[in-house]
C-alpha cells in the first residue's frame, strides 16, 4: 500500500480549493474545546493561512493533511503534525472529523497512516496528543493505535458546566 493511504482513504496537503471546508470545520464551535479556539476564523485568515502554509515541518514546526474518502475525493476532516521538536524527535498530534464520518473508522485509518509516516518518513521517536476524557471514542482510536495513557491533567478545559480532565497520551515508535 503507498504511503499516506488506504483502500478507503487517503492525506494530502492542503490545497485552495479547501477555504470553504475549513471555514465550516475551524468555525464549528463544539470543535472549540479540543481546538483551543475560542473565536471564530475569518475567509480571509484562512485563506491567508492557505497561500503560506509551507508543506516543510522544519519551517513551520507544524503539518497539517486533509483526510479525504478514495472514492469521491471527499475532504471528511484533518490530521495534524504540532511542536515538532527535531533535536528530541517528538510531535504533538490532533485529528479531528466531521460528525457524520465518526465511527467508521476513518479516523484510526488516518492516525495509523500519520503514525506510518512519523516513523518512515520524518523518524521520529515519538507521538504523543491530548483527548477529553469524556471523549471516549478518541481514547479508544488511540489506545487501538498503541498510544499508552500517561497521564491527567485535572480540570484542564473549561466547560459550560464547570471543567473537564484531559487525558494525555504518547506512543514511543520504533
Amino acid at each position: 500500500m503507498p504511503l499516506l493511504q488506504t483502500d478507503r482513504i487517503y492525506l494530502r496537503a492542503p490545497e485552495p480549493s479547501d477555504l470553504d471546508f475549513l471555514y465550516l470545520f475551524e468555525n464549528d464551535t463544539a470543535l472549540w474545546p479540543v481546538s483551543l479556539s475560542v473565536a471564530p476564523f475569518s475567509k480571509d485568515m484562512l485563506r491567508q493561512y492557505l497561500d503560506n502554509a509551507l508543506s516543510d515541518i522544519y519551517a513551520t514546526r507544524q503539518l497539517r493533511f486533509m483526510v479525504c474518502l478514495q472514492e469521491s475525493g471527499k475532504v471528511i476532516g484533518t490530521i495534524d503534525l504540532f511542536d515538532f521538536e527535531p533535536l528530541h524527535q517528538r510531535a504533538g498530534l490532533g485529528i479531528a472529523l466531521v460528525a457524520e464520518h465518526r465511527g467508521r473508522g476513518y479516523g484510526q485509518e488516518a492516525l495509523e497512516l500519520l503514525v506510518d509516516y512519523a516513523r518512515q518518513t520524518l523518524q521520529l521517536h515519538q507521538l504523543y496528543c491530548s483527548v477529553a476524557v469524556s471523549n471516549m471514542g478518541s481514547r479508544r482510536m488511540f489506545e487501538l493505535a498503541g498510544f499508552t495513557q500517561i497521564g491527567i491533567k485535572r480540570d484542564w478545559l473549561k466547560k459550560n458546566n464547570g471543567w473537564e480532565d484531559v487525558a494525555e497520551y504518547q506512543k514511543v515508535l520504533k
